[in-house]
């Protein structure tokens, strides 16, 4: 294990508006971080890798979602989602049997129906990836999980949906990844690679004092640790910017 999920973090042109919302919908609690920002707090008994950072940004969301955090329904349907704000961009129809919705500053995300055998709240973090059995190898072994690339009907009853998405044949999925708290972590088929930062991004708590190993093992480093930035800005094989932070960094 060269590193462990810490948290998510999330672009805003408005962090208080977009926070409040997924602090409702997640049955969190909204924190002014003091700095413009703020922070989703899952509530307890939730791991504090639920937390979502929501960060104010200049530059408006362009192109399609490329990650986001799937919900399973506690609900018959999504009415109480698209109450707290969301807007339904897809029904269940012939190809898929789930909801797509976008949260109040667009970014699309899935609403699975509820099932007697899994809790209600975020289930999948989802990834749009050009080889997404790649990604799910390379994550599985930087996090001390398993990649599992069984057919996307069984490892991923989400499948695609996303508008502008291919058919989730493919998608390959890690599990039991240090630190992770849900229950997947899906890379699917994207049918053109990314551009545009991503609006969603994950950090992770290294292991060692550096990023060295992280590196060694195929992490580009974007930006040096300073005094003013106490994490390390990262990409993965793909280009997906995430945030290392050394050992001792608080929850």
């Amino acid at each position: 294990m060269i590193a462990r999920f810490k948290d998510l973090c999330l672009d805003a042109a408005d962090p208080r508006l977009l926070g409040a919302f997924w602090a409702e919908v997640l049955g969190g609690r909204l924190v002014d971080t003091g700095d413009g920002d703020a922070r989703v707090d899952a509530a307890p008994p939730a791991s504090p890798a639920e937390s979502i950072w929501v960060n104010r940004v200049p530059e408006p969301r362009t192109g399609r979602t490329r990650v986001r955090l799937d919900l399973r329904l506690a609900e018959a349907g999504p009415e109480r989602l698209r109450a707290a704000g969301a807007r339904l961009v897809r029904e269940p129809d012939s190809e898929i049997d789930w909801w797509v919705l976008a949260d109040p500053e667009g970014n699309l995300f899935a609403a699975l129906p509820a099932r007697a055998d899994t809790r209600p709240g975020p289930c999948h973090l989802v990834v749009d990836a050009a080889d997404p059995a790649a990604q799910a190898h390379w994550w599985a072994r930087a996090l001390g999980g398993r990649a599992d690339l069984r057919p996307a009907d069984s490892a991923h009853p989400a499948g695609s949906g996303v508008p502008g998405a291919v058919p989730a044949t493919g998608v390959a999925s890690v599990v039991d990844a240090a630190g992770f708290p849900w229950q997947r972590w899906i890379f699917e088929p994207a049918p053109e690679r990314r551009t545009v930062k991503n609006r969603m991004h994950w950090d992770v708590t290294l292991a060692d004092p550096t990023p060295a190993p992280l590196i060694r093992h195929g992490a580009t480093l974007l930006r040096e640790r300073t005094s003013d930035l106490p994490w390390w800005i990262m990409a993965d094989p793909e280009g997906n910017e995430f945030c290392a932070f050394p050992p001792d960094s608080p929850a």
